[in-house]
């Protein structure tokens, strides 16, 4: 076995944590608190490569492999969740289905934009009364002639209402299959189209400076080629697209636990109480030494699932492993990093309020954690 990443990786790595730390961390605070998503830290992330990074260069994309997007994700996450988010949705729920599921018509329209950061997109499956129970979409699209017309609403949709929006792919109700169960299928649609409404929303107490809206469509007239796909096959799309959601979703944990340690142990080096710095408390350094082997088993983890993708080989039970572990590895880490930070823990001054609140999502986003013991249970046989 070799765990040595390439040097290609190593020097994304070195480059994605240098823009972070240069572009990103002396703005992330200014941010969080206006809740304001940024076009121009976006953008730059675009000229740096971090859209469509797994995209062929066909479409204007990076051609790299999976494990070099995960880690540029990480990197992000452990300045910033808020824009760790911004390349995990603009990547796996924006470009990933119109990549993989895409006529080449579709694909040549919409992804070099998309690849070069030049527009986001969006990916609308949740719905006010459809999480977890996705088979609660109550969103329909009705072929008439030569047209669909779409009606509902979707919720929580990550780059769907920013001024780079160019469109989102939505799953709606097409009919019934034999089974009696929904036949889902997806559907592009661009700003712009009569009808539709993205409203971005406000007062949230996590990544308040990426992107978040409602979607509304209004009958909303969209042509047959805007079918994704093919029709009926929305609720695959969408279990694939979820798939690699999970990986990005980890990323995003393992990176914010790795930020907040990476805070904490610094302040542990440097706060002093009873004559020492505090790390020399077994109390402290315990907390520490755990937070260092929790990260590393994450990283094993995540980094295995992404190994097994781009080998082609079944990772699905992986990824939903990933997700979850590293989702909740944040969340423990993240509390010991304010527990370290004592009073100023609770500040907005310190980093760790941030990805203390930012970490809660990951628990939730892309399948909740019950859902990822559940999706895990049925891989093992239960």
């Amino acid at each position: 076995m070799d765990f040595d990443l390439t040097r290609e990786q190593e020097m994304i790595r070195k480059e994605v944590r240098k823009f972070a730390q240069s572009e990103i961390a002396p703005v992330a605070l200014e941010l969080d608190e206006a809740e304001e998503f940024s076009s121009d830290l976006t953008r730059k992330m675009g000229e740096i490569g971090l859209f469509g990074m797994f995209v062929a260069e066909t479409y204007e994309g990076q051609a790299m492999d999976y494990i070099s997007y995960i880690i540029a994700v990480e990197e992000i996450a452990r300045v910033d969740g808020s824009q760790a988010a911004t390349i995990a949705a603009g990547n796996s729920l924006g470009i990933g289905p119109l990549y993989y599921f895409g006529s080449e018509e579709q694909k040549q329209k919409y992804l070099p934009k998309l690849c070069n950061g030049e527009a986001l997109w969006g990916f609308g499956l949740t719905e006010p009364t459809a999480g977890s129970d996705a088979g609660g979409s109550k969103t329909t699209a009705v072929c008439d002639g030569n047209e669909w017309v779409i009606n509902g609403s979707k919720i929580f949709i990550t780059n769907a209402a920013s001024d780079m929006t160019l469109g989102v792919t939505v799953q709606a109700i097409t009919g019934t299959r034999p089974n009696g169960k929904p036949e889902y299928t997806c559907f592009i649609v661009e700003n712009g189209t009569r009808g539709f409404k993205a409203v971005a929303m406000k007062k949230k107490m996590m990544w308040r400076s990426s992107n978040t809206a409602e979607l509304y469509f209004d009958d909303v007239r969209v042509p047959a080629a805007n079918i994704l796909g093919q029709q009926g096959d929305g609720f695959h799309q969408m279990l694939k697209t979820l798939d690699g959601g999970r990986l990005s979703i980890a990323a995003m944990g393992l990176g914010g636990a790795q930020g907040a340690y990476d805070a904490a142990l610094k302040y542990a080096q440097k706060r002093e109480q009873f004559g020492q710095p505090i790390s020399k408390f077994q109390a402290v350094a315990f907390k520490l030494a755990d937070s260092a082997m929790e990260i590393e088993c994450g990283r094993n983890l995540l980094y295995k699932a992404c190994w097994l993708r781009d080998h082609k080989r079944p990772f699905e039970k992986e990824a939903a492993m990933a997700k979850l572990y590293c989702s909740e590895l944040m969340g423990r880490v993240a509390d010991h990093a304010v527990q370290i930070h004592g009073g100023y823990g609770l500040m907005k001054e310190y980093d760790v309020e941030r990805f203390y609140r930012d970490q809660k999502l990951l628990d939730i986003g892309e399948g909740t954690s019950e859902v990822q013991r559940i999706v895990i249970s049925r891989y093992i046989g239960c």
